[in-house]
């Protein structure tokens, strides 16, 4: 009761200065980004720090989620401001309705805090800028900058326990062999308007076998949450793929589920899988922020092969058919290129 009520207080602060203190940072400080902040004041706490909150209500996907939270945390520092995430009173897609391991900060389910100061200090703190968690179409948010791979290596610490589990996988599988990466999406991804195209499982296939051929790969990481892809390319592939047991379903929404934690888990395998990647010599892709990450991770030094496939239709009610007619047709009218 007590927490539910300090959690009203704080979005009652929040919510009741935006008509009034809701404004963009100097030009001197955000270089023109057009960002907008909330500046609060909550108390006495702290006077003479500056913190900058970082949430990003419901966001997108965890990739998406950490560059924007990377890139943010690169602004406070340029601000001279103390970076705090805030994924417990901004809820994200992975938040559960009960606490994970003690732990209501989704942000927190997977990566050590970022420095000593705690959420509920903060909002008793004199001077707390909270940024509004639109990104502006800045470029920045796209995916993720060589500029940033300092604040990577020194904010951002994943879980001892998770980075056990990629270890003991690893010692299984990758253990002295070469192994080629593939990272396609399939599910929601198909019918989304205004996102890529995903490959098609031939386009896949093609590229695999070109790839395996080519420079003599003796195992293949597959991530994906399309259950279909995966029956089918280890029914081809057999040994020679493996893949982590993450979830993957035949629903377009995969946060649809009713296993215990699911949300949290969610997230934690797509970081195993990601981390995974990163590990792999080469990857096939398509445009996702889970093969740019791992490539991040690794500092922009794995070979990255992109299955471009262009984008579905801005009309939605095109959108849930566009790739599938695509599909059928023959590449000289329209249809998707496979690898030769």
């Amino acid at each position: 009761m007590l927490l539910s009520l300090l959690k009203k207080k704080i979005k009652e602060r929040i919510y009741s200065k935006r008509s009034t203190v809701v404004k963009r940072i100097s030009d001197k400080f955000n270089f023109n980004q057009k960002l907008k902040y909330h500046i609060c004041s909550f108390g006495n706490k702290y006077p003479k720090k500056k913190f900058y909150v970082i949430q990003r209500y419901i966001g997108g996907g965890m990739f998406s989620n950490l560059n924007y939270v990377i890139h943010h945390i690169s602004l406070a520092l340029e601000m001279d401001c103390i970076p705090i995430i805030d994924m417990k009173n901004y809820p994200t897609k992975y938040n559960e309705k009960n606490k994970i391991k003690n732990n209501s900060n989704a942000w927190e389910y997977y990566f050590e805090p970022i420095n000593k100061y705690k959420l509920d200090d903060v909002y008793k703190a004199k001077f707390v800028i909270i940024v509004d968690g639109k990104t502006r179409k800045k470029i920045e948010f796209d995916t993720f900058q060589k500029k940033h791979y300092l604040i990577l290596k020194k904010y951002i610490r994943i879980k001892k326990e998770i980075l056990n589990e990629v270890k003991k996988f690893m010692k299984k599988n990758f253990s002295n062999k070469k192994v080629l990466g593939v990272h396609f999406r399939g599910t929601d991804m198909k019918t989304q308007e205004r996102h890529p195209y995903p490959a098609t499982l031939g386009q896949i296939i093609s590229h695999i076998d070109y790839e395996m051929k080519k420079y003599d790969y003796k195992k293949i990481f597959l991530v994906t949450e399309e259950l279909n892809y995966v029956n089918k390319l280890k029914q081809k592939y057999k040994d020679e793929i493996c893949f982590y047991n993450s979830y993957r379903s035949k629903k377009p929404d995969i946060f649809e589920n009713t296993r215990k934690n699911h949300r949290f888990l969610i997230g934690k395998e797509n970081i195993i899988d990601m981390i995974l990647l990163s590990y792999t010599h080469s990857i096939i892709c398509t445009n996702s922020h889970l093969a740019d990450a791992s490539n991040f991770f690794k500092n922009f030094r794995i070979k990255i092969i992109k299955i471009n496939n262009g984008y579905n239709s801005n009309n939605l009610l095109i959108a849930q058919f566009s790739w599938y007619i695509k599909k059928l047709l023959p590449e000289f009218i329209g249809g998707f290129k496979l690898k030769k």
